[in-house]
């Protein structure tokens, strides 16, 4: 099987559903593709990327909206991929 992932913060996240189960064992090989720095729109769905160029959220308003979560950003993304798998 090959997929493209992208490691953030110590987590290996596929940007396809692979059909695993749950903390299924896997050996993985893996090499590193290059994106031109500040390119980010590989990370992205390319429906995603259209409707971003549309947004008008400010930082303030991020920075307001995830004040409220409790430990780390991190933690919560873990989290809520945990409870999606």
């Amino acid at each position: 099987m090959t997929f493209e992932a992208v490691y953030e913060n110590g987590v290996l996240r596929p940007l396809e559903n692979l059909g695993l189960e749950n903390r299924q064992h896997v050996f993985l090989s893996i090499a590193e593709v290059r994106v031109p720095a500040g390119d980010v729109s590989g990370y992205f769905e390319s429906e995603e990327s259209e409707a971003s160029k549309r947004d008008d959220i400010t930082l303030d308003q991020v920075q307001r909206a995830t004040s409220s979560i409790k430990g780390s950003l991190a933690d919560a993304v873990i989290a809520s991929r945990d409870e999606r798998f």
